[in-house]
């Protein structure tokens, strides 16, 4: 029986790294995760989703979106969630002739 390594079955299932296949997968889990950490932190915060909301802004069911998959989300949208939580933010931007740096 031949054995895979995990980046053999990886490049099978879900494509070679560098592939938009791939890129697209990584960014999707990364999203997700970002909305799994939002949710963590609004409960061990004790605030309910409508808590959360009226916070920043926004209606209970947008931060339900968000705590389910934050791709959807506006960065302005994030980084009050963020503020809301009293989450630290660094968010790194570098163009071919320019680098941004954000942090909150």
């Amino acid at each position: 029986m031949k054995t895979y390594t995990l980046e053999e079955v990886q490049d099978k299932l879900i494509g070679k790294t560098g592939t938009p296949e791939r890129d697209r997968f990584e960014y999707e889990l990364k999203m997700e995760l970002i909305g799994k950490a939002i949710k963590e932190t609004r409960q061990e915060r004790r605030l309910t989703q409508g808590e959360l909301g009226k916070l920043i802004g926004v209606q209970k069911a947008q931060i339900s979106k968000l705590e389910s998959n934050a791709s959807n989300a506006t960065v302005d949208t994030l980084m009050r969630v963020f503020a809301a939580l009293k989450a630290k933010v660094k968010l790194q931007i570098e163009l071919p002739n320019a680098s941004i740096s954000l942090r909150r």
